[in-house]
């Protein structure tokens, strides 16, 4: 009887690792390319659009709302310890140059929202913020990890490239300024 059930054990858990895998081929078979691949091979892409909570106050947000205007998409997590580095960078770009039309957008993703709301108060994080606690928007744009920032020229079309890690680090501060000047002059 124990030698039965022990061997029913391990057939239902071959057949659960068989299920999860079908399932993960599935979701990379049926998954929508990101926006940033599109990108990386010179494409012309129009930034995904969204409608999310905001965190900075109540209602929605949406990229739509922002047609016309220079933004930097920055995609954060409270959890993300680079995120909390170039926080006050960003912070800087966005008292800056409002002035001049340009909008920084942090996105938190993946996120508790009353930690990404406390994350933003102890960042002094003042520029508009939206909340995709599950990360629905994340796949549109082909983030891979927090944080990332997109830029989105005025006609909507995404401009440069994507910056993977925080914008702070050497190795994209100097892009970071170039696109922020890119989006200013276009």
């Amino acid at each position: 009887m124990h030698a039965r059930l022990k061997l029913t054990g391990q057939v239902l858990a071959v057949a659960l690792v068989g299920a999860l895998f079908a399932l993960l081929v599935w979701k990379l078979a049926t998954q929508e390319e990101g926006a940033a691949r599109k990108l990386e091979r010179g494409e012309i892409v129009q930034a995904p659009s969204f409608r999310l909570d905001r965190l900075d106050r109540a209602g929605h947000i949406s990229l739509a709302d922002y047609r016309g205007r220079p933004v930097v998409v920055n995609f954060w997590g409270s959890w993300c310890d680079p995120c909390k580095q170039e926080a006050p960078v960003l912070e800087e770009t966005w008292q800056r140059y409002r002035s001049r039309g340009l909008v920084v957008l942090g996105v938190d993703f993946h996120d508790l929202k009353g930690a990404a709301k406390r994350f933003a108060r102890d960042n002094d994080m003042s520029y508009p913020l939206a909340y995709d606690g599950p990360g629905n928007t994340i796949s549109k744009y082909g983030v891979e990890a927090a944080p990332e920032t997109f830029f989105v020229a005025p006609d909507g079309t995404l401009v440069c490239e994507r910056l993977l890690g925080g914008v702070h680090i050497e190795r994209n501060r100097g892009r970071y300024d170039q696109c922020v000047q890119e989006l200013l002059s276009a």
